[in-house]
């Protein structure tokens, strides 16, 4: 038997079959029996989490309605901001930073009953694809210790991955929550830009940052998106739409589905055991009666490029704020030291080498005279890549037509089974291409999910395997159903690390 489900365990203590405090205990119990060889967590709340779940106890005791996660452990990634413990990014810039906040997201899950027992490891300041770029030390993925989780959640994935919690936040710019879902065999979910609030989110490139969760089953994606998404006062940027109810149909299947397959999905540099995969993927929704459809994204080619000039360059601004006198780490001045001199060395010592390679890519991307020939370029192609995914959901429309061409896309979460600690970080743009089939949803602003989808064997160990599936503009609903479907059919989320 797997662990425990989110849905599972707020259903037991609903029914006070179960205690939030018994649960909220066997998930700090596993924390600290499971978490020394993973080095998912960056810092556990073991009085509050207790004091939180007790609480919840008394209110379910007197008979009140807790929410859709009572009594539910989850982990936020160390970018989302918690009013207790600290928020570091991973970066010896935040090392010390407490917030006086809760992010919205971190604030909706504990409206609903979720319990924060931690917070977790990632790349510094959310900027890696391997979780080996933190300043506390890299995070190992659970099937196999001498291989990477992916990043940056991977802190997240690999809580989750590892039965230490059953729901965890993390934040997706190019692929941040999906990459490391796939490469763990969990459920990774990005929703729509603008679906879930980034208010408390610490901003690496604010026009493709969203918060999403990770978990072990699509039904717990579910329930934590209905939790968390929706309109926020405090982000300018969440839209108004309603929330569908995501929970009520996700066992009814799509009816008539149509499902893309991109040419580009079977490059050269595609692992064999992932193209395999996918090929088993295809079959498996063709027996559930959908047809399947090849579609092209001509423009994907340029995603990497394009996203690494947006990101960075959106980044060399949020982060210019982190200068030791504003916010952050501030250096020890010497005799005749000045200004110039305490931002510099402030910034030298607080951000790692990764986040200093991007400011400083950022930067130049930005600066006059290359600004039209690289960010505005790149934005361009940024428009060019939409418009290849509206084209293949059917135009304009999306998942709001009638009749979309692909109801959604299916492609392979990451080009390769999870690779060795340390193989890529001397090759920055080799750890670049791993995001090769995530950053162009980011830059289209679309939603979409990595699932489990088979397993590989790399040097002696079975590592997982991700699908992921894109999504129309705003059309969760159906995503998540298609993705019920396959999970269904398939049994690949009941796979756990040594089972």
């Amino acid at each position: 038997m797997g662990p425990e489900s989110a849905s599972a365990i707020a259903a037991a203590v609903s029914r006070r079959e179960r205690s939030a405090e018994e649960v909220t205990r066997a998930a700090l119990d596993a924390i600290a029996a499971r978490d020394g060889g993973v080095h998912a967590f960056l810092q556990t709340f073991e009085d509050m989490a207790l004091r939180q779940a007790r609480a919840i106890d008394t209110r379910v005791a007197a008979g009140e309605s807790v929410g859709a996660l009572a009594g539910v452990p989850v982990a936020l990634k160390d970018n989302i901001c918690l009013a207790w413990g600290r928020t570091t990014c991973a970066s010896r810039m935040l090392e010390g930073y407490e917030s006086p906040f809760n992010a919205t997201a971190a604030a909706r899950l504990m409206a609903a009953g979720a319990v924060v027992v931690g917070k977790t490891n990632l790349d510094e300041f959310a900027m890696g694809s391997s979780t080996e770029r933190s300043a506390f030390g890299a995070t190992a993925n659970p099937w196999a210790s001498g291989h990477v989780p992916g990043g940056s959640s991977g802190g997240s994935a690999a809580a989750v991955a590892a039965g230490m919690v059953p729901l965890a936040l993390g934040s997706d710019t190019g692929g941040s929550i999906r990459q490391p879902a796939g490469l763990c065999g969990v459920v990774g979910l990005k929703p729509t830009y603008g679906r879930v609030s980034r208010y408390g989110l610490v901003a690496y490139a604010s026009s493709l940052d969203q918060i999403g969760p990770l978990t072990r089953s699509v039904r717990d994606a579910v329930v934590a998106l209905g939790v968390i998404a929706g309109v926020d006062a405090n982000d300018a940027t969440t839209s108004a739409r309603e929330v569908p109810d995501f929970v009520g149909e996700i066992e009814t299947p799509v009816e008539g589905l149509v499902l893309g397959v991109p040419r580009e999905a079977r490059a050269t540099g595609v692992d064999s055991s992932v193209v395999r995969a996918l090929d088993e993927a295809v079959k498996v929704f063709r027996g559930l009666g959908a047809k399947v459809v090849e579609v092209a994204l001509p423009h994907a080619e340029h995603a990497i490029a394009a996203y690494y000039l947006v990101a960075c360059a959106e980044a060399s601004s949020n982060l210019a704020r982190f200068d030791g006198v504003r916010y952050g780490r501030r250096a020890d001045l010497g005799p005749g030291d000045e200004l110039a001199d305490l931002y510099a060395r402030s910034r030298s010592e607080g951000f790692g080498e990764e986040v200093k390679r991007r400011i400083m890519l950022g930067v130049h991307a930005l600066s006059s005279g290359y600004y039209d020939q690289y960010y505005a370029t790149a934005m361009k192609a940024r428009r060019l890549i939409k418009g290849d995914f509206d084209a293949a959901f059917g135009g304009a429309g999306g998942g709001d037509s009638p009749s979309p061409k692909c109801h959604a896309i299916l492609m392979p979460t990451t080009p390769t089974p999870a690779f060795r600690a340390g193989e890529r970080l001397g090759d920055p743009l080799a750890m670049y291409l791993e995001d090769v089939f995530t950053v162009g949803v980011n830059l289209a602003g679309l939603p979409a999910i990595s699932v489990p989808a088979g397993m590989a064997e790399v040097d002696g160990a079975r590592l997982p395997i991700g699908m992921q599936l894109v999504g129309a503009a705003f059309d969760e609903a159906r995503l998540l159903r298609i993705a019920r479907m396959f999970e269904g059919a398939t049994g690949w989320d009941a796979m756990t690390p040594g089972g």
